[in-house]
């Protein structure tokens, strides 16, 4: 094991200071920028927390507060056994229980270095999509690592059972209930840019190796995330390279780099991802098969935080700095709940919306809400 390196805040300030300030694409930009990537890549970063798989459970995962990794809590998978028999013993045993369903696959160009992104000016994405059945899609795998440059092919979040049926029944995960359906994720040597999900998330490595490397939701500021509109994978992606950062165009990446949390995969092993944590995953083989299973413990009835989320983009972010300012205190005090239950001083009969709701008021308040948003934009509230 190499031995593990410390950036304290002080030296990892200084390294962003002379990177900045030597001329970009000169030799010594450069060479600082390659010592900074090889000090993360050594050990800088911290380790996710491991359980053992005697202690592994949902409640035991989400009191650590962070992710999880338990080694070898699925060994004994048989798609996990037979992934030991080599590639192409593996994609025969796929295929011969695949369907003939399409599926949708990405695959870009060598040059890109199997980073599934953006064209260098971000205007376009630098992959394109094609569809093929699994077993298709597994030979065209196969017959990509003959070559000196393989093109980067990835077939992400598959339904499995719709294309390898019965998969579930053998592959069972007790952690969750069994109404949760996994998805399958096919690649080989790819990375997947830093983003988030709005559900939890267990991912099970079955085949090959994978190196997670996690940010708390905090980070969002220094991801520096590209646009909503046009997306890999329908979620933002952070526009780092998280392998080869390029700390000129994007220096508090620095900072998110302090607080992250990296750990590499065997098959075999799972790693629970709290929701909302931010994931960029490097696959490190020729093939490397991924199962997961997304799932959101929050009441289905209450709405989507993205749809609020937009709505606010569109009420909020271009008001004047200070109603911006006294709205942030409302929604802390009222939402957040930053300073408790905001109705505990009040009758219970005359908390109203201050109440914990009952799937009926929130029936109703989406109905107020809705007749509030087909009014051509006009404001509404107590003082519309």
């Amino acid at each position: 094991m190499p031995k593990k390196i410390k950036i304290s805040i002080d030296a990892t300030s200084l390294y962003i200071r002379q990177i900045r300030s030597a001329p970009r694409g000169s030799a010594s930009n450069f060479r600082l920028e390659v010592q900074f990537c090889c000090l993360v890549k050594r050990g800088a970063m911290k380790q996710v927390k491991t359980l053992s798989a005697t202690d592994a459970s949902l409640a035991a995962f989400r009191a650590v507060g962070e992710p999880v990794l338990v080694r070898g809590l699925v060994a004994d998978w048989p798609i996990v056994a037979a992934a030991l028999g080599g590639s192409e013993k593996l994609a025969a045993r796929l295929s011969a229980n695949a369907s003939d369903a399409q599926l949708s696959y990405a695959s870009g160009d060598p040059e890109f270095l199997g980073r599934f992104h953006y064209t260098a000016d971000g205007r376009q994405l630098n992959f394109t999509r094609h569809q093929a059945s699994l077993g298709q899609f597994l030979q065209i795998l196969l017959d990509e690592m003959k070559g000196d440059l393989p093109r980067s092919l990835a077939a992400q979040a598959m339904p499995v059972h719709l294309c390898i049926p019965g998969f579930a029944h053998v592959h069972t995960m007790p952690l969750i209930s069994p109404l949760v359906m996994p998805r399958m994720w096919i690649c080989n040597r790819t990375e997947v840019a830093a983003h988030n999900d709005e559900l939890e998330n267990l991912a099970c490595v079955v085949a090959g190796r994978r190196r997670f490397t996690l940010f708390p939701p905090e980070a969002i500021g220094d991801l520096y995330l590209g646009p909503y509109e046009l997306t890999p994978g329908g979620t933002p992606i952070s526009m780092v390279h998280v392998s080869a950062p390029d700390l000129i165009r994007y220096p508090r990446y620095a900072k998110a780099a302090k607080v992250a949390l990296v750990t590499e995969m065997e098959p075999g092993d799972v790693l629970y991802i709290p929701y909302h944590w931010y994931h960029h995953v490097g696959a490190l083989d020729p093939i490397n098969i991924l199962v997961n299973y997304w799932w959101d413990p929050a009441r289905q009835d209450l709405g989507s935080p993205w749809d609020a989320l937009l709505h606010g983009i569109i009420a909020l972010r271009e008001l004047p700095p200070d109603q911006r300012r006294a709205w942030k205190a409302v929604f802390d005090h009222y939402v957040f709940l930053t300073n408790g239950d905001p109705g505990e001083h009040l009758a219970p009969e005359m908390r109203g919306v201050l109440a914990q709701s009952d799937p009926a008021a929130t029936a109703r308040l989406k109905r107020d809400l809705i007749n509030n948003l087909s009014e051509d934009g006009q404001k509404s509230g107590p003082f519309a």
